[in-house]
């Protein structure tokens, strides 16, 4: 198949699966096109049937914002005709799903592609539910040939809000190359995060308000009172400001290290001993399966699609939002044993080799696109 997959190509989880979607398309024979106003931040290198298109912005002083949703679907328009491209997958509804449905008609019913759209949270949850995207963005999900959310909270939270009917949606889950995500991945930076032989707590994400990042310093320094570690909080965003003073003011700003954002994110992960994610909401929690990958045990909310990729009490635990006071005494409770750590550690790893791994997700995306194809010929009378 030939295949255009368009997405934000910023760091985030909805790009970072997109991103992965393609190249493992491409390692079983099919041919690829990201289409986005910039490489995608985990296309790096070359590798055979994978290409990039950036969309084209001019900038006029009429436009106070560049209208980019219409390049974009210029940009799926060209790529689409001058490749014969079957299937159009769009990550994240807006503006994806939108241009998408407009490059469609502009091929006004002939040798158009399929339209499979994937979605993976905020659109759905934050963005689509504003008033000003509501509209459009049912109306961009209900024009799609194909339909997939990343959980079964994802796909319920969309019925309900978007008014699309109950089966559309094929619930696919987010997944990793769990060869890449593993305990022994080398180099292990260990005696770099931890030089003292601290216990290491890290936290992944994009700081946003919904990560709850001060409770992650509230978490660490409750635990820090029992057990010698360290918190390393990795990525960037709006509430890194309050996460630093929050651990300037509970006294433990000399144990918590903020390295930005790292596209090595693996190396990272397989040297820690716990993954906070106190958050708002979860659509999915990608990040929270890297950690369980790597052998990490988790401590989290119990929100949104997270109980869907951690098991309560076997890869880690899961605490209502807002919690920290729990989750610092569940923190200590894995840390303080060797064995729960390690029955907590193996249980997660095989939780994402067998249930979320690229190798049984990726096949189920192949089919999914045959059925997808399959209707549209039918509808078409081929």
């Amino acid at each position: 198949m030939k295949i255009g997959i368009a997405c934000h190509p910023t760091y985030g989880g909805s790009g970072a699966v997109a991103t992965e979607l393609g190249l493992e398309l491409a390692e079983r024979g099919h041919e690829i096109h990201f289409i986005s106003y910039a490489q995608p931040f985990r296309l790096v290198g070359f590798q055979e049937r994978v290409y990039f298109h950036e969309v084209e912005m001019d900038h006029y002083p009429l436009f106070e914002h560049p209208p980019y949703s219409l390049a974009l679907a210029v940009s799926i328009h060209e790529v689409a005709q001058e490749y014969e491209l079957d299937v159009i997958h769009v990550h994240y509804a807006i503006p994806h799903a939108a241009s998408a449905w407009i490059a469609r008609e502009m091929f006004e019913g002939s040798n158009a592609p399929s339209i499979v759209t994937t979605l993976h949270g905020t659109d759905i949850t934050l963005v689509g539910q504003h008033p000003s995207f509501h509209s459009i963005t049912r109306f961009s999900i209900l024009k799609s040939d194909g339909l997939t959310a990343v959980s079964g909270f994802l796909r319920d939270e969309t019925e309900r809000s978007f008014g699309v009917d109950a089966g559309r949606i094929r619930v696919i889950p987010n997944f990793i190359n769990t060869e890449h995500y593993r305990r022994d991945r080398k180099p292990c930076h260990r005696g770099t995060l931890a030089p003292e032989g601290e216990k290491i707590l890290m936290h992944v994400s994009n700081f946003r308000r919904v990560k709850r990042v001060q409770d992650v310093v509230a978490v660490y320094a409750k635990v820090r009172e029992r057990i010698p570690s360290r918190l390393i909080m990795v990525g960037d965003g709006p509430d890194r400001p309050r996460a630093q003073q929050k651990a300037q003011d509970l006294g433990v700003a000399d144990g918590v290290s903020f390295l930005g954002k790292h596209t090595s994110v693996d190396e990272l992960l397989a040297c820690a001993d716990l993954f906070l994610l106190p958050s708002e909401s979860e659509s999915f929690g990608l990040a929270a399966l890297e950690a369980m990958a790597c052998g990490t045990p988790v401590v989290a909310s119990a929100v949104g699609g997270l109980p869907e990729v951690v098991d309560d009490g076997v890869s880690g635990l899961l605490f209502p939002k807002g919690k920290v006071e729990e989750m610092a005494a569940g923190a200590v409770e894995i840390l303080s044993s060797r064995a729960r750590w390690e029955e907590m550690s193996r249980a997660g790893r095989a939780v994402a080799v067998e249930r979320f791994g690229a190798k049984g997700v990726v096949p189920i995306y192949e089919a999914y696109y045959r059925e997808v194809l399959e209707g549209a010929f039918a509808r078409s009378g081929s």
